[in-house]
C-alpha cells in the first residue's frame, strides 16, 4: 500500500494500478480513518499508523461499499476502542438490509445497487449533517447511497468525498460514468440526487478534495464546477 502526506492528512491506497482505493488518516487528538478498504488493506492501514507512531482512535464511514467498509470488522477487532461512526441510513446497510426504502428511487431490482459489506461490527456513533467527529464536520452527501456522507477538514481545507465524487479517470460526480473508471457510476444509486450532493460540496471552502478512487485535487473550484454541469446536462436528458 502507497502512503503519501498532504497538507494536514495522509492518503492510503491499495491496489494504486489496478483498482485503486484510497483511505485517509486525519490527526487530531490521535488518528481518525476515513473508510477502511478492503478486507485485505486492514495490516496495511494498523502499518500506517505505526510508521505515523499515532494511535488510531476513530473509524468513519462514508458509506457501506465493500471497497469503503470491507476491513471493518478487521480493524475494529484490532482496535477494540476505537470509535466507529457512520449514518444511520449506513448503519442498517452494514447490517444486512439493502432494500430501498419508501421514499427512496426505486430500481428494477428493489434493492441497492453495488458490492455492500455486510460487518457484525455495529457502530457505536450514528451521525449526520453538521456533527462534529473530532476535527471533522459531517456532511450528508447521498447520492451514491442513500445515506452516504462526506468529511470537511477545515484546518487543511480538505473534503473527504468518498464516492460522492471521483477523480480516477476525471472529475466527475457519482453516476457519471467515465470510461477509464466506471464502476462508481455502475454503483451509485440515484444520479439526481447525486448532483444536488455535488452543489452542496462546491459550495465549501475546499482547498482539497480527496475522492475514494484518483489523486487527491488541489483547488478543484472550477473542475467540479464543470463536472457538476456534465452529471446535470446527463440528469436532464435522463428525465
Amino acid at each position: 500500500m502507497r502512503l503519501r502526506a498532504h497538507n494536514g492528512f495522509w492518503q492510503l491506497t491499495g491496489l494504486p494500478r489496478v483498482f485503486p482505493i484510497s483511505v485517509y488518516l486525519v490527526d487530531d487528538d490521535g488518528l481518525t480513518l476515513i473508510d477502511t478498504g478492503l478486507p485485505a488493506m486492514a495490516p496495511g492501514v494498523l502499518a500506517a499508523a505505526r510508521r505515523l507512531g499515532r494511535p488510531i482512535r476513530r473509524i468513519v464511514l462514508t458509506h457501506a461499499h465493500r471497497d469503503h467498509a470491507g476491513a471493518l470488522d478487521r480493524l475494529a477487532a484490532a482496535l477494540p476502542r476505537a470509535e466507529v461512526a457512520c449514518s444511520a441510513r449506513e448503519a442498517a446497510v452494514l447490517g444486512g438490509d439493502l432494500a430501498i426504502r419508501p421514499g427512496e428511487r426505486a430500481n428494477a431490482t428493489g434493492r441497492l445497487p453495488g458490492r455492500f459489506a455486510p460487518a457484525t461490527t455495529r457502530p457505536t456513533r450514528l451521525v449526520g449533517d453538521g456533527d462534529q467527529l473530532g476535527p471533522l464536520t459531517v456532511v450528508a452527501t447521498p447520492g451514491h447511497t442513500p445515506g452516504h456522507l462526506s468529511y470537511f477538514h477545515q484546518p487543511s481545507g480538505a473534503l473527504f468525498a468518498g464516492d460522492a465524487l471521483q477523480t480516477r479517470g476525471g472529475l466527475a460526480v457519482a453516476g457519471d460514468r467515465r470510461p477509464l473508471f466506471p464502476f462508481v457510476a455502475a454503483a451509485t444509486w440515484d444520479r439526481a440526487v447525486a448532483v444536488a450532493s455535488a452543489r452542496k460540496i462546491a459550495g465549501l471552502p475546499i482547498r482539497h478534495l480527496a475522492t475514494a478512487h484518483g489523486e487527491v485535487l488541489t483547488d478543484p473550484a472550477a473542475r467540479l464546477r464543470a463536472a457538476i454541469a456534465r452529471a446535470a446536462s446527463q440528469t436532464a436528458a435522463d428525465v
